[in-house]
């Protein structure tokens, strides 16, 4: 085939190429902006499950979710940093939250300056102060944050 042999140039075959490469943009556009918006969903979720688990005053099974450790009862000793006596003193019944009749988790964010983790924001029991509670990447350890976020 020579040059003057080419393929005439067909305008519905040029529409169609273009329609589904501008498809495709939007279609990767539209997954990253979805990917971007949902980027803190895990952490958000275990927290929400956290909170779930102290609104069913269930302290045991929210000190599992705390130190990620479902077996934390077999082997106590290895949580020394934050025993569950001090947990129970911190969200229990007689904590600043009290017994926690409502809640729901309002927002995940990032410390300015990076960091290791995400500050997840909770309004327990209708508050206008908010729980945040931080959520360690690489372990999905619970903790309090090392900064202080104000979300809107």
């Amino acid at each position: 085939m020579t040059l003057l042999d080419a393929q005439e140039y067909d305008p519905s075959k040029a529409r169609k190429r273009k329609q589904r490469i501008i498809s495709a943009i939007a279609i990767v556009l539209i997954v990253a902006g979805v990917v971007w918006w949902n980027r803190y969903w895990p952490e958000e979720h275990l927290v929400g499950k956290f909170f779930t688990a102290l609104q069913a005053q269930d302290y045991k099974t929210a000190y599992a979710i705390w130190m990620q450790d479902p077996q934390w009862q077999q082997h106590p000793q290895q949580h020394p940093k934050y025993p569950f006596n001090e947990f129970y003193r911190d969200w229990g019944p007689g904590s600043q939250w009290g017994l926690i009749k409502t809640q729901k988790v309002y927002g995940a964010s990032a410390c300015p300056g990076g960091g290791s983790g995400v500050v997840v924001d909770v309004i327990v029991n209708d508050r206008t102060e908010h729980a945040q509670v931080w959520v360690e990447k690489s372990d999905h350890t619970l903790s309090y944050p090392p900064c202080e976020l104000i979300f809107r």
